[in-house]
């Protein structure tokens, strides 16, 4: 096997063009490769190594781009006769694995909640931005990304996608509101505000207020996390991380 395969799969986990590691691991009677063939698949279909091209090529491309929009894995059986009329009539199983399974955390507000969450969530495969304006309690966080900028004006800063996770916990209510506000406007698979039952229903009302629809507001996770009767804020943030980790195993 060519080991520069292996060198572009550490390059394809760092980098930031979505790719998906494919693996025969297992053929059966006459196959083009055998087990242990690697190929990479990226985002846009283009490939490095080879599984054997032909349909079973094709196939397989076609399925590694579903396990990249899923952010997932997959074991995948063809029968090569009977499934792709290979006339080799062998039989193969491919494993193939996203290798982007970073999910991306956006904290607004890096007070005590927010940073109980950070401490648990990058343990679990969440890549932390906390955006806070305050230099005092920023000054102390590392290993991640931080914007130290007014929160609106962050947001130019920020590389919202589909797949972002966003969680509002600034000291203040009214930011709390105009950021969820401005939230609901970008890309995202999960949105969060912390709050009591009153903060949210006047938050449901003022943001009905400004043009937002009932269907929009009700998708936001407010109060914030799984119900239980979690009081302290690491309590409150396994309460959050909890929600997160359903959402993206949800997905």
């Amino acid at each position: 096997m060519n080991n520069d395969i292996f060198i572009e799969i550490n390059e394809a986990r760092k980098g930031s063009k979505r790719a998906a590691l494919c693996t025969l691991i297992e053929t059966k009677c006459s196959t083009p490769r055998k087990a242990g063939s690697k190929m990479l698949v990226y985002e846009d279909k283009t490939i490095s190594g080879t599984i054997g091209g032909g349909s079973i090529e094709l196939n397989i491309i076609e399925k590694a781009i579903e396990v990249i929009d899923k952010n997932s894995t997959g074991k995948f059986v063809f029968d090569l006769e009977e499934d792709l009329d290979m006339r080799c009539g062998g039989y193969v199983e491919v494993f193939i694995e996203s290798l982007n399974q970073k999910n991306y955390l956006i904290i607004f507000g890096a007070g005590h909640v927010g940073k109980a969450v950070a401490g648990f969530a990058s343990q679990l495969g969440f890549e932390i931005t906390f955006v806070d304006n305050r230099e005092n309690i920023i000054s102390g966080i590392k290993n991640h990304k931080i914007i130290n900028k007014d929160y609106l004006n962050a947001f130019k800063d920020i590389d919202f996608t589909d797949k972002s996770f966003i969680i509002v916990t600034t000291p203040n209510h009214e930011f709390d509101e105009e950021v969820t506000a401005a939230c609901l406007k970008e890309p995202h698979i999960y949105l969060g505000m912390i709050g009591s039952k009153k903060k949210v229903e006047t938050t449901k009302n003022n943001l009905l207020k400004k043009g937002f629809s009932e269907e929009e507001i009700e998708k936001i996770d407010m109060p914030i996390g799984i119900k239980f009767n979690a009081q302290t804020p690491d309590e409150i943030a396994i309460s959050i991380v909890a929600k997160l980790i359903d959402v993206r195993n949800s997905l």
